[in-house]
């Protein structure tokens, strides 16, 4: 199982996050981040159980940033999701295909769970890599602690040697959205759509978890490109 930070944002209620911190301890998780949260008391303790040393050593932090600080990929949950492709900050995959993406992943991987009314806000998604959900049936939004133990108990059970080759280190990933931006830049494309086509890169990259070669590869195409159009000469 790759390290998993779990992360809830702006939680308003101290018995889920004593429930989540409970769901932890069950599955072997230790590290917690609480972006912004309600006040954590009595309740939290007598919810978490055998969970409370989860819950002690939670690291309580100002912005969903900070909580992403040291993490590879950021996946983060909703039960509001779309079928069309237009609005792919919110085309999901589930969380046990997702768990299978990046079995035995070295680097940190982060779970991010929204507030219990209004979940994650659109730049919150969109600084997230991928969006995973919970398949169910006509109720989709599911109560905060519920989710995280579905979640947690996937990539529990997906635990294991990876089924695929090394994934791309946190330096070569950002090298090669660095990349995808001057290639926008040297083919003009316009200004007020590269934010929303930058997150729709980052997401088709979150949802697919490339190897190490397949990041390698696009660079690769993406730095040769800039160069040539930005030089005006044809590929030869």
């Amino acid at each position: 199982m790759p390290d998993v930070r779990i992360v809830l944002v702006g939680p308003k209620f101290e018995g889920n996050v004593g429930a989540v911190a409970r769901s932890m301890a069950n599955f072997d998780f230790e590290e917690l981040y609480l972006v912004d949260p309600c006040p954590i008391g009595d309740e939290a303790f007598r919810r978490a159980k055998h969970g409370s040393g989860v819950l002690e050593r939670a690291v309580p932090v100002g912005s969903l940033g900070e909580a992403l600080d040291g993490c590879f990929l950021a996946a983060a949950t909703s039960g509001i999701t779309s079928k069309g492709d237009r609005n792919y900050a919110r085309v999901p995959v589930s969380v046990r295909e997702f768990a299978e993406h990046v079995r035995g992943y070295p680097e940190k991987v982060a779970l991010v769970f929204g507030r219990e009314d209004y979940g994650l806000y659109q730049e919150e998604l969109n600084r997230c890599d991928v969006l995973i959900h919970v398949p169910s049936g006509s109720q989709p939004v599911m109560n905060l602690s519920h989710a995280a133990a579905i979640a947690m108990y996937e990539m529990f059970a997906a635990a294991g040697p990876p089924r695929r080759g090394e994934p791309a280190d946190r330096s070569e990933k950002e090298l090669m959205f660095s990349f995808f931006e001057d290639l926008m830049g040297a083919i003009g494309y316009p200004e007020a759509r590269r934010g929303d086509t930058s997150v729709m890169f980052r997401r088709m990259m979150g949802r697919s978890v490339p190897t190490k070669y397949e990041y390698n590869t696009i660079m690769g195409v993406f730095g040769d490109a800039s160069k040539i159009i930005k030089s005006g000469k044809r590929w030869e």
